[in-house]
């Protein structure tokens, strides 16, 4: 379908700006770049958010716990433990962290009925490939063994982020689905699955629709470093679309977005998981751009998206809370 009136003028909006040389870019001038641009619409109200610190075999990283208001209740009730969703946050690998997805974690939190673990894994340059997939593998294991600590309730979890971190997502789900970490659901909002191969909506929508063809082959060589071969961004750990046996693999959730140079691999993973006997669930968002998730107040759609996200996860955590006794 045409593009959403509401994306179109927003991308109208963005033509004004000077454009970017990505031939000449640094990873901290489009941090600043991105710091100086509009706030969203903060997302739903949550009975609590605390920041806190996550060991890893490299290091603390920094994390955000959202604690939902209970349904029913005024979220006081600390006896009233619900299942928990780690969430990586996008933003190419290079930047973004917890404040940009606040508004998209309290949404999912709230309508989820799920509290979120927020991780703010470590990014690139700085830190190449593959960092950032320790620091998520390290945090969901963590977060899966600490559940008293967190006041979640025990057992399964959910694994979910958009872009870069729904590749992050991703490969989690697929590494931890044979160890000691039982992962419920998995919900990627139009996820990097393939960092070794251009799809052809890289032609197709990739210049013109907010994120570029050129933005994201920046990215990847933040990402992956100067050094980086094809083999190492097709390794698994970086393109879980190219893992070789998905069977088994916690059931999935992808959005991906209509005009979005990432849509066909991230349509294609979808289809690779239920081929593999994965029960997944994959929704097209018509009209729509990368990143309208978390565009709350300009977009409509963001709202609805995370509805639907939301929905997924509940019916996947069988949110049903229940009380200590």
């Amino acid at each position: 379908m045409a593009l959403d009136p509401q994306a179109q003028a927003l991308l109208a909006a963005f033509a004004g700006m000077p454009a970017l040389d990505f031939t000449q870019l640094t990873a901290p001038a489009y941090r600043a770049i991105l710091a100086a641009g509009g706030a969203f619409a903060p997302g739903d109200p949550v009975a609590a958010e605390e920041d806190m610190l996550i060991p890893t075999a490299n290091g603390s990283i920094a994390a955000r716990v959202y604690r939902p208001v209970v349904d029913g209740g005024d979220g006081g009730d600390v006896n009233a433990l619900l299942p928990l969703t780690v969430f990586f946050h996008g933003g190419g690998f290079v930047s973004c962290g917890l404040d940009t997805h606040a508004n998209l974690c309290r949404c999912l939190a709230q309508r989820a009925q799920t509290v979120v673990l927020s991780v703010d894994y470590r990014l690139a340059p700085e830190a190449h490939f593959p960092a950032a997939v320790h620091d998520a593998l390290d945090a969901v294991r963590w977060a899966a063994a600490n559940s008293a600590d967190l006041r979640v309730r025990p057992g399964p979890l959910a694994v979910a982020g958009d872009s870069a971190g729904g590749n992050l997502a991703a490969v989690a789900a697929q590494q931890l689905r044979h160890g000691d970490v039982t992962i419920a659901h998995q919900l990627l909002l139009y996820p990097v699955v393939d960092c070794a191969t251009e799809h052809p909506s890289y032609e197709s929508k990739g210049d013109g629709y907010f994120l570029s063809a050129d933005q994201m082959r920046w990215f990847k060589d933040q990402y992956f470093g100067p050094a980086a071969d094809h083999a190492q961004r097709a390794d698994p750990l970086a393109s879980p679309l190219a893992a070789g046996d998905l069977r088994g693999v916690a059931s999935a959730t992808v959005i991906s977005a209509e005009y979005d140079p990432l849509h066909d691999e991230a349509e294609h993973y979808a289809a690779r998981l239920a081929h593999a006997g994965v029960l997944t669930t994959h929704v097209r968002w018509p009209g729509q751009i990368h990143g309208f998730a978390s565009l709350l107040g300009v977009l409509d759609a963001a709202d609805h998206a995370l509805t639907t996200a939301a929905h997924a996860l509940r019916h996947a955590l069988h949110v049903e809370p229940f009380r200590l006794r």
